[in-house]
C-alpha cells in the first residue's frame, strides 16, 4: 500500500491532483485545503490513504497528517465513505470537528453538503472519545517537528496580527514548513501571505 508520496505537482483539479513521482502521475484525492497548498510544478509530499475496492483503487491525500487521521476516523461513523469524509474535511478541519463531537454541535456537521439530520446525530453519538482524547485535534496544534515549534507559533501569531483568521494561519504554517522545514520566520510569513493571495 502507498502511505506516502514525494513529487512534482503536475496538475490540480476541482478534487483531485496528479503527482509526478518518477515520470509516474499518480492520481490522488485531496481536501479542498490541501489542494490550497498544491502549486502546479512545484514539489510535495502528500500522506496517502490507499482504498482498494474491486473495481478501482483510489488515493486519498493530504498535506497535513492530522487530516489523514481524521479522514480515517471519520469513516468509522455508518454511512460515511471516503468521499463524504473527504467533503466533511474540505469544510470542517480536525479541531473543529473535535469541538463539535465535544460540545454536541451537530449543526456543525449539518452545515456540510451531504450531511443530515440523522447523519449528523450519529456522528455526535460515534464520534464520541474518539477525537477529543487525542492531542492530534486540539485547535492550537501544528503537525511539524518539535525544532520548528516556536518559530511556527510566532508566524501564526504574526499572521493572526495582520488580520488572518487563526486555524487558516495554522493550516498554512503547516503546509509550508511540511515541504520547507529550513525557512526563517520572515520567509514563513511571507509564504503564507503568498499562499492566501493565490486562493
Amino acid at each position: 500500500m502507498i502511505g506516502k508520496l514525494k513529487g512534482q505537482i503536475d496538475s490540480c483539479f476541482e478534487d483531485h491532483a496528479i503527482i509526478d513521482v518518477g515520470g509516474v502521475g499518480y492520481k490522488v484525492y485531496c481536501t479542498l485545503k490541501s489542494l490550497a497548498g498544491l502549486v502546479v510544478g512545484e514539489f510535495c509530499t502528500l500522506y496517502i490513504e490507499t482504498h482498494v475496492r474491486e473495481d478501482h483503487i483510489n488515493l486519498y491525500g493530504f498535506l497535513v497528517l492530522q487530516e489523514k487521521d481524521c479522514f480515517n476516523i471519520l469513516q468509522t461513523v455508518t454511512g460515511i465513505g471516503p468521499r463524504l469524509a473527504l467533503t466533511i474535511l474540505s469544510q470542517l478541519n480536525p479541531g473543529d470537528i473535535a469541538g463539535a463531537v465535544t460540545a454536541k454541535d451537530k449543526e456543525a456537521f449539518r452545515a456540510v453538503s451531504g450531511v443530515g439530520p440523522k447523519m449528523a446525530e450519529r456522528m455526535l453519538v460515534e464520534l464520541k472519545g474518539k477525537l477529543d482524547a487525542s492531542h492530534l485535534f486540539n485547535n492550537s496544534v501544528i503537525t511539524i517537528g518539535a525544532d520548528n515549534g516556536e518559530i511556527a507559533n510566532d508566524a501564526v501569531s504574526a499572521l493572526v496580527n495582520l488580520g488572518i483568521n487563526r486555524t487558516e494561519a495554522q493550516n498554512a504554517i503547516s503546509v509550508i514548513l511540511n515541504g520547507n522545514p529550513e525557512l526563517s520566520i520572515n520567509e514563513l510569513i511571507k509564504e503564507a501571505l503568498k499562499m492566501r493571495a493565490r486562493k
